[in-house]
């Protein structure tokens, strides 16, 4: 694989990084094309892509079809109110239900089960913030999509969590790295400032990140769009105004490459939400993600701002603003891991009806 991708021309190369998103629920002549114009790495989809299992199945087969490089197929499936496959089986629990390590083993195997027969190889899950009692009255979109209670629950409970999903097949990732359990707004929205010291910030919100390092294999994790001010780490841009953790060489290559020895993929949140196209142009945030150490970038929705984004990095690329080599540290790791995506089961829609049974069952162990 890392030959096969360090071979490739520039223009697909930098569209490794890309993981996009596709407007329909069928792959229709203009998503198509933007296929072939990007090359992307990896494509995810949403509730927008999703209507039933065969189409679902189809759609992602003439995805990877289409693409000379496996791509990475993922999706947000985390249960509860970030739940796409609810069309197509039983309602998934909240990660927040979860106390006991069986049922998340279950809640896991599950999970990956019904992904990889969908035709997915990849889930953008799980969410390791830390919400506590006191962080739980936040308005920041986060309300029970995280496992655990305090920091040593979410530690437990992500690892068995990513264990069990990875050990069947599927990709996990972590996020939202540094951590936006104490964030006060949502960062579809607008930018979050969170507002902790960094005492709190590494004894609270890194903690599980550090341990699970150490104890799990952690393939990605993906960086939120957030706003330390008490953090020694935290930068500014040019025009003075606080910069993203998602865009910022302290955040992506000091702490997670460099103090914590993270080596796999560092993915981007969505590039499109608020946080960022309220302070940036789409390219420029392209370009400055890739120079913080992001090795994926996110642009989940506008075909438009999808192709402006890859055009601009491209660009920088081919006129030295961003050197080749500075591409080819991301490629290899990104082959690295598209080395361990396991292929797509067997179709067979009658293996969801079973799903959806035992998601039933699930559901009321946890009641």
């Amino acid at each position: 694989m890392l030959e096969q991708i360090l071979s490739l021309p520039i223009e697909k190369k930098v569209g490794q990084l890309f993981f996009i998103g596709l407007s329909g629920a069928e792959l229709e002549k203009s998503s198509r094309e933007l296929l072939n114009i990007i090359s992307p790495g990896g494509v995810c989809l949403f509730s927008r892509n999703i209507r039933e299992a065969k189409q679902t199945r189809k759609l992602l087969d003439d995805v990877r079809n289409e693409l000379s490089i496996e791509p990475f197929l993922s999706i947000d499936q985390e249960g509860g109110l970030v739940d796409r496959l609810r069309r197509i089986v039983e309602p998934m629990p909240a990660a927040d239900m979860f106390r006991k390590s069986q049922d998340i083993e279950k809640f896991a195997e599950l999970t990956a089960g019904i992904i990889r027969l969908l035709g997915f190889n990849m889930n953008f899950a799980p969410v390791v913030d830390v919400i506590d009692d006191v962080r739980k009255v936040s308005n920041n979109g986060l309300y029970s999509r995280a496992f655990g209670n305090s920091k040593e629950e979410t530690t437990e409970f992500v690892s068995i969590y990513l264990e069990t999903l990875q050990k069947n097949g599927c990709l996990g990732c972590l996020k939202h790295f540094p951590g936006l359990g104490a964030s006060k707004n949502d960062s579809h929205e607008e930018l979050p400032l969170v507002d902790i010291d960094e005492k709190e910030l590494f004894e609270v919100d890194l903690l599980p990140y550090q341990k699970l390092f150490k104890t799990s294999e952690v393939n990605a994790v993906m960086i939120a769009h957030a706003s330390f001010p008490k953090s020694n780490l935290q930068e500014t841009d040019q025009n003075g105004k606080l910069l993203p953790s998602s865009l910022s060489f302290n955040f992506v290559t000091k702490l997670l490459r460099q103090k914590l020895g993270f080596q796999k993929l560092a993915i981007t949140d969505d590039l499109e939400m608020g946080a960022i196209l309220k302070n940036y142009e789409i390219g420029e945030a392209c370009k400055m993600a890739v120079a913080a150490g992001e090795d994926i970038l996110a642009l989940c929705c506008n075909p438009q701002l999808i192709e402006d984004g890859y055009n601009e990095v491209l660009k920088a690329v081919k006129s030295g603003e961003i050197s080749e080599d500075r591409i080819d540290d991301s490629l290899k790791r990104i082959a690295d891991v598209k080395n361990k995506i396991k292929s797509p089961s067997e179709f067979d829609e009658s293996r969801l009806q079973e799903f959806s049974s035992e998601i039933k069952a699930l559901k009321h162990n946890l009641s």
